[in-house]
């Protein structure tokens, strides 16, 4: 083992799925990719991705009661007409997850956020009624 005391491992698959997910050229709707811990391996794994979804339908597909990274690349509207596209990394980490799941969740979070070379983080603690378009454009503004 080398020196670093990684918590959680990021293997090379899921390295270059984000990689792939970054780099994907978008023209329309926000596309997100989700990933959580396997606790018994101690890795992360990827779970599901999803190419136009809308903030609403993410909210439903993510665990009431389990803590998540969410990779998304969010369309944005301006003020002036553009849209963009804007990377941004939800922590998805209800307050009713197992303590020890969220522990695990909170000591990987910096790898991973560092990984995906993201601007942006959003924090979603209070489940689906969290996760809405007008939270996400308010940080975002």
């Amino acid at each position: 083992m080398s020196g670093q005391s990684h918590t959680v491992d990021i293997p090379q698959a899921l390295k270059d799925s984000l990689k792939k997910f970054r780099f994907a050229r978008r023209n329309a709707g926000s596309a997100a990719l989700i990933v959580k811990i396997d606790k018994t391996k101690l890795v992360m794994e990827e779970v599901e991705q999803f190419d136009s979804i809308s903030i609403e339908n993410l909210a439903e597909e993510l665990p009431e009661n389990s803590p998540r990274y969410v990779v998304l690349s969010y369309e944005l509207k301006h003020r002036d007409g553009r849209t963009s596209f804007p990377l941004v990394l939800l922590n998805w980490a209800p307050s009713s997850s197992e303590i020890k799941m969220m522990t695990l969740h909170a000591s990987a979070f910096l790898d991973f956020q560092n990984l995906v070379e993201v601007s942006k983080v959003i924090e979603i603690r209070d489940g689906a009624e969290g996760l809405t378009k007008d939270v996400i454009d308010a940080k975002l503004a």
